[in-house]
């Protein structure tokens, strides 16, 4: 089992940059897959990056792909969301989830672990 806190959310202006980071303890962290979700008010839950436990294996929604960069460095069992670019309609609040590597279509996967979310607010 694995878990997850998030952090590096806050308030931006459109254009600007965060750095979201998502702490995992367990000793198995290496061997799961870790989603970066987003859920705006009114709106359904989306997966918007994904990393293989490996991090060779990488996934982008079209609408952040080429501004959002998932990365994961398994000796401090964390993994990064950059954010540049950054529009109104990135304004969500921004989960990480933790699945059983068992395929490399990462939207696939059941991501079965999360953390509590940390809210990100970009300003026009």
């Amino acid at each position: 089992q694995v878990q997850l806190v998030e952090s590096g959310g806050g308030l931006v202006q459109a254009g600007g940059s965060l750095r979201l980071s998502c702490a995992a303890s367990g000793r198995t962290f290496s061997s799961y897959a870790i989603g970066w979700f987003r859920q705006a008010p009114g709106k359904v839950r989306e997966l918007v990056a994904a990393i293989s436990w490996s991090g060779f294996i990488t996934y982008y929604e079209d609408s952040v792909k080429g501004r959002f960069t998932i990365s994961r460095d398994n000796a401090k069992n964390t993994v990064y969301l950059q954010m540049n670019s950054l529009k109104p309609e990135d304004t969500a609040v921004y989960y990480c989830a933790a699945a059983n590597y068992t395929s490399s279509y990462l939207p696939s996967l059941d991501y079965d672990y999360w953390g509590q979310g940390t809210q990100v607010t970009v300003s026009s």
